[in-house]
This record gives C-alpha cells, structure tokens and sequence, in this order.
C-alpha cells in the first residue's frame, strides 16, 4: 500500500484500482472509435494525470491536445464563473472529440465547454471523467459517457486532483483532512 500524506484522511482508490480502471474505460474508448478520427481534449491541470494514463490504454489512432478552463481559483468550492485561460491548438472541425476530466461534480464548468466546443463543429463530443461525484439530492449538468468511478462528496486529492495546486502527484486519490482547507 501506498505510504499516505499526512494530509489525507483515507486513501479511497489505490494506485492498482486505478490502472485497472484506466485500462476498463480506455479499451471501451478503443471500441467505440475505433473508425473514428479521435481527438483527446484534457481540461488542465487536473486531467494531464488521467489523459497520460487513458491514451496509453486507447488501442486506435488520436491526436491530443490541451484547455485551460477555470472556475475555482484557489478555494475548495467552485466560484461558478467560467473563463477558459488556454485554449486549443488544433482544429476539432468534423473530427470526434473526447473531452478528457478529472473529476466531475456540479458539471457547469463542462456544460459550458461543451457548448464553446460544439460551436466549432465537430462530429461529436462525449465527456471521459475519471471521477464522479456523488452529490445528495444533486443531479450533474452533464452526463459523462465514459466513468472510471464514482466518489463521495469529500474533497479529494492525487492522481491530479488538487487543492490549492497541492498533492496532485500522490499515486492515489485520498480524502483531504477537513482542516487542511477549513
């Protein structure tokens, strides 16, 4: 087991779990474009984790590229206001676009780059998230096709996920101790 950061509470998924989570969704993705023109779109910073692992487990031809999409700042909730801060380097017109995410809770930062995306025409656009959260009574903006898995509603952190930019290279995903960021 993986030594734990004396800042997390608990380790929910372990660096095995998740690379047999990977592989599941990414030879799904494998499937499902095999005949297609793949494009990977991994929202920053907290994806880049996610996207190195999936396009690895994807078996058929993709070109990659990166945006920069803020609605946190450096807090623990979401400010609600979008603002995209890089964006694409390569045209997505009539090509199969897979916006690759970290972790996916209220859904409006996706819903509105989904929308941004659509209006440059690509074949089609799916979300790929490597985390789901559960929030009770709350129903996400989106529906992403591709899950790894779910996760509760506690502030989570590694395998990219972050808070104020911090443990985003521990090799599991772990619950934050509530004083760390209270």
């Amino acid at each position: 087991m993986e030594a734990m950061h004396p800042d997390v509470d608990h380790i929910l998924f372990t660096e095995e779990e998740i690379t047999a989570m990977v592989k599941r969704v990414g030879a799904q993705i494998s499937e499902d474009y095999k005949d297609k023109d793949l494009v990977l779109i991994a929202v920053l910073r907290g994806a880049v984790v996610f996207m190195g692992d999936l396009m690895r487990a994807i078996d058929c031809p993709l070109a990659i590229d990166f945006m920069a999409v803020s609605s946190y700042g450096d807090g623990a909730k979401s400010s609600g206001i979008v603002r995209i801060v890089k964006d694409l380097d390569i045209d997505i017109k009539g090509r199969d676009v897979l916006i690759v995410e970290d972790i996916l809770d209220s859904g409006i930062t996706l819903k509105y780059l989904i929308k941004n995306l659509s209006s440059r025409q690509p074949a089609s656009i799916e979300v790929a998230t490597f985390l789901w959260k559960d929030i009770e009574g709350k129903q996400a903006a989106i529906n992403p096709k591709y899950v790894c898995t779910h996760c509760p509603d506690d502030f989570v952190v590694g395998y990219g996920l972050d808070y104020a930019q911090r443990y985003r290279n521990l090799p599991y995903v772990g619950v934050l101790k509530p004083e760390v960021y209270s």
